[in-house]
């Protein structure tokens, strides 16, 4: 391998590194990259010209070294030695690449191989630089990297916020839902905090998005969804941390609370949020201001707060769950959702809604519903509520099957009405049927059950391990 002084030499001066580029534009301080070489004096290099830059570089000997650190913290950018260790970079990339890789990542490499070029190139390499090199030639290679970076995540956001925008109208015309559009038009231009109640899949984000376009602030919509933070995150995640505040903070981050200024937090599943982060949540709504996790400082928020949960809160109150001067601060204002079950008149509306949409969004036919289809989706209880009629619109286009197929596959002995189950099935078999369909439906895939179902992975696989693993160890 090239010693270090043969690639300084090479480098400008100390004090030529510290000069930007004058036609590169400025990067975002907040990119972490990982330099990965089994070279210490190229690690250490490297990493000092970065750091001016980056508020998070690491370094990494071996490919195996690298994975711990990946498995700690996502990288942005991943500079890497062709020839490490072990498994060489270019077999590490492939690896990446087939578990859906996010990060950028430039080769560089002491021997002039075209062929090692071309088939790093081929494994979605981003750049390919030769040793030894310029500083200015990496750090050329690294903006551009960060910027075609930046690029797309612009162009994903602007996708994500087209395709909200032409799925963000309130589908429903019965008397319930037309009072809930006519409160979030009169409450909307307010700042009061609202608490929004509902059962899973009724739409309550859809509500919180709602309420923030029609607000006129111009900071963004940001969601948060309390149940999927593990606890002792949650803080941190939305008010943010000092440098130095606990093992790993190597710098400052802003908050949740912070990125959202001048526009409206949306916390979801607040039921689910700890006994200590409600104490601090109220100290926020009451002051206005934020105080980052192991910082002295107050930092004032301009920021609206919306809330939603399925459960109920004034029982939670009662049990001891949710703190009571909480609960009287969010439920100033309250818009109750109700279920789909009781509002069929709306199920027809949606589900041409939902029709059209999702034929386009697939690039296939529209499904023609018959008039007795429509009456049997207006008399289905749909426990999963607008969620569940959208992922049965979605199954039946998928499939291109009749939409009749989808009750065919119902119980139909002893059903009562259109529930879909037997009158004599206990409440944990009725549960344990409804979840497990719904994995069915997304063929294994328990992290997107979960998210269909509004409960955490974690959950999840504990109702699993108690139905299924328990049961077998019995019968052992």
């Amino acid at each position: 391998m090239l010693e270090s002084v043969q690639y300084e030499s090479k480098c400008p001066k100390e004090d030529n590194m510290s000069q930007p580029n004058k036609e590169m534009k400025p990067l975002p301080s907040a990119v972490s990259v990982l330099i990965v070489d089994d070279e210490p004096g190229m690690r250490s290099f490297l990493k000092k010209a970065l750091s001016k830059k980056f508020a998070l570089v690491e370094t990494a000997g071996s490919v195996e070294d690298a994975e711990q650190l990946r498995s700690r913290c996502h990288f942005d950018l991943l500079i890497v030695d062709i020839r490490l260790p072990g498994r060489s970079g270019i077999e590490w990339d492939e690896a990446l690449s087939d578990q859906e890789r996010r990060s950028d990542i430039i080769f560089m490499t002491g021997y002039a191989d075209m062929d090692v070029a071309i088939k790093a190139l081929r494994a979605g390499a981003s750049d390919f630089i030769m040793k030894p090199f310029h500083l200015e030639q990496m750090m050329k290679a690294v903006d551009r990297c960060i910027e075609r970076r930046l690029l797309k995540r612009e162009n994903l956001m602007l996708r994500r916020e087209v395709s909200i925008g032409q799925s963000s109208t309130i589908i429903g015309s019965s008397d319930a839902m037309m009072e809930v559009k006519h409160v979030i038009e009169r409450v909307a231009p307010t700042n009061a905090v609202i608490l929004i109640e509902g059962e899973s899949g009724t739409g309550k984000e859809l509500v919180a998005r709602q309420l923030h376009l029609l607000s006129g602030r111009q900071g963004p919509f940001v969601p948060v969804n309390c149940g999927a933070i593990a606890p002792e995150l949650l803080e941190s995640e939305l008010f943010g941390h000092a440098a130095g505040s606990f093992t790993g903070a190597k710098g400052n981050r802003e908050g949740l609370f912070s990125f959202a200024s001048g526009g409206t937090i949306f916390l979801d599943e607040i039921g689910e949020m700890p006994l200590k982060m409600q104490t601090a949540l109220l100290r926020v709504l009451e002051q206005r201001t934020i105080r980052p996790v192991g910082s002295e400082k107050e930092i004032n928020i301009d920021v609206r707060v919306l809330a939603a949960t399925n459960r109920k809160l004034a029982d939670e109150v009662e049990a001891g769950n949710f703190r009571r001067d909480l609960f009287y601060r969010l439920n100033v204002l309250d818009i109750v959702i109700p279920p789909l079950r009781e509002r069929p008149e709306d199920v027809v509306e949606l589900t041409h809604h939902f029709t059209r949409l999702l034929a386009a969004e697939l690039g296939v036919k529209e499904v023609v519903w018959s008039h007795e289809d429509m009456l049997k989706l207006q008399q289905h209880e749909w426990p999963g509520n607008i969620r569940e009629l959208r992922n049965m619109i979605e199954r039946c286009i998928l499939l291109g099957k009749p939409p009749a197929e989808y009750w065919k596959q119902q119980p139909k002995s002893e059903v009562a009405g259109e529930l879909g189950y037997p009158l004599d099935w206990s409440l944990k078999e009725v549960e344990k049927h409804h979840v497990t369909s719904v994995v069915d439906l997304y063929q294994g895939n328990k992290s997107a059950a979960a998210r269909d179902l509004g409960v955490s992975r974690k959950t999840l696989d504990r109702k699993y391990k108690e139905w299924f693993e328990l049961n077998n160890l019995e019968e052992e």
